[in-house]
């Protein structure tokens, strides 16, 4: 007999009735009087538990079944019949339970108590089986299908890029160093003294990359329409709820596309991801709605549906500086938009999202177009209620010369870059993309705090345990 998932259980009718497979976890074991114990058993495929009704005329009964515990693994056969308890539609009636692992009740951590998530975080290996966190994986889950398919439903292809690269796409250099170099003695150079890379693995120095656009670009030149989907990492010192050193970031590349497309498919995403997760994660939502932030649901329903402002720059700056008391960092024009600016423009002034597009180029990267006015440069960024940026994006500059120029006013070297250079020597077409950091998306749309609480095993300064 194959296993049925517990999700199948409780939401299939046609199960009922029939004799069926369980396995899993059990979190709870209450026994009755009546010679028989309840078994509340979860295998992750749901928030909701399986009641299995554990009967003394069982062989294991008192020799096993009466010692399991919290954390305790078991597969259960037996009849799936309708449950007279309040709260539930089934129940399972064993007819046979296999012990798989019993667990110490005294030693594991998940106890009926509640715990922290900074708690969690330090036993990062056993959070799943908690609601909160088996609810994050579903809903994770659910968002990263739903990116695929709406990429795939419109003609992307999906782009691997490289993790290992000799490029700085920021051109912050905050990037991890990867080498085959014997750390203690690495071979120097003997007129510079200097580190010798060109002994090293791939015969230069390598990072891991903090983004696959500029691979991705090269695709798009050839192929259209592309989509990175992957880990990037950032050497940023920053001990913050809203960063990670590593994490998974979405870049769709297009091209023959300016920046009004790019916003265009940027609004589109958003939606597609907010209405299929209402559709296909009522029961995670709800729960998130009623534990962690109150009107979730809420907020989600009105952003599936919601009208994007855009904006320039210039004009979000004068609707700030009218409101200059407000802040803590004084807007100007010429400043990066902190946090509690592009608050304020979501959730004060428009009270929705907004698209902020046209930066001064000064505060920008090298590859975003220059405007015609020679201050600004075809840049986006898509502001939501409550986190502020969820996406940045821009038209890239498709014109050699200017380009070139970028890349030298930012102190780097064209030649360092002749390969995406040449993009523009053969056959350069406009072309735009954008890019959102999946934690953040998946923050967002449960109302966790801390964006360590949503990806499965969080790295940032001065941890890597798992």
């Amino acid at each position: 007999m194959k296993r049925k998932l517990v999700r199948e259980a409780l939401s299939s009718g046609e199960l009922l009735g029939n004799k069926i497979k369980v396995g899993g976890w059990i979190r709870t074991r209450r026994d009755s009087k009546g010679g028989f114990s309840f078994l509340e058993l979860n295998d992750g495929s749901c928030l909701k538990n399986l009641q299995i009704i554990a009967h003394e005329h069982l062989p294991n009964y008192r020799d096993e079944l009466l010692k399991l515990h919290p954390g305790a693994s078991i597969i259960a056969e037996g009849s799936l019949v309708e449950s007279p308890a309040a709260g539930q539609s089934v129940e399972l009636e064993a007819d046979s339970i296999q012990v798989l692992g019993f667990c110490d009740p005294l030693e594991y951590p998940l106890g009926k108590s509640r715990i922290s998530f900074e708690r969690l975080r330090e036993i990062a290996h056993l959070r799943a089986r908690t609601n909160t966190f088996g609810a994050i994986a579903r809903l994770r889950n659910v968002l990263a299908d739903a990116t695929h398919r709406f990429f795939q439903g419109r003609g992307f292809l999906y782009f691997h890029a490289p993790i290992i690269t000799s490029s700085d796409c920021e051109g912050a250099g905050e990037m991890f160093q990867v080498t085959h170099l014997d750390l203690e003695n690495p071979p120097r150079d003997p007129e510079s003294g200097k580190v010798d890379y060109k002994k090293d693995f791939f015969g230069k120095a390598t990072k891991l990359t903090v983004s696959g656009q500029l691979e991705a670009e090269t695709y798009a030149c050839a192929l259209g329409n592309v989509y990175t989907f992957g880990p990037t990492f950032r050497a940023e010192n920053s001990n913050t709820a809203r960063h990670l050193a590593e994490f998974w970031m979405i870049e769709p590349e297009m091209a023959f596309a300016d920046l009004q497309d790019d916003a265009d498919l940027a609004e589109d995403y958003l939606r597609y991801l907010f209405q299929d997760i209402l559709e296909r994660c009522p029961e995670d939502l709800k729960f998130f709605n009623e534990r962690i932030e109150k009107g979730l649901l809420d907020k989600l329903e009105n952003l599936a549906e919601a009208k994007f402002t855009r904006i320039s720059y210039t004009e979000a700056i004068k609707l700030l500086e009218k409101n200059s008391d407000k802040f803590t960092f004084k807007p100007h024009w010429g400043i990066d938009l902190q946090s509690e600016h592009e608050r304020y423009l979501s959730e004060q002034l428009f009270k929705g999202p907004v698209i902020v597009m046209d930066y001064p180029k000064e505060i920008k990267a090298f590859y975003m177009r220059l405007n015609d006015d020679n201050k600004t440069v075809a840049a986006m960024d898509v502001l939501l209620p409550q986190v502020g940026e969820i996406i940045g994006g821009s038209q890239r500059e498709e014109r050699l010369e200017l380009l070139e120029a970028r890349i030298r006013e930012t102190g780097m070297l064209p030649e360092d870059y002749w390969w995406y250079c040449d993009l523009r020597r053969f056959g350069s077409v406009p072309h735009a993309g954008f890019g959102l950091g999946f934690e953040r998306m998946v923050r967002f749309c449960s109302g966790m705090a801390n964006i360590r609480d949503v990806i499965p095993f969080p790295r940032t300064p001065q941890s890597a345990e798992f």
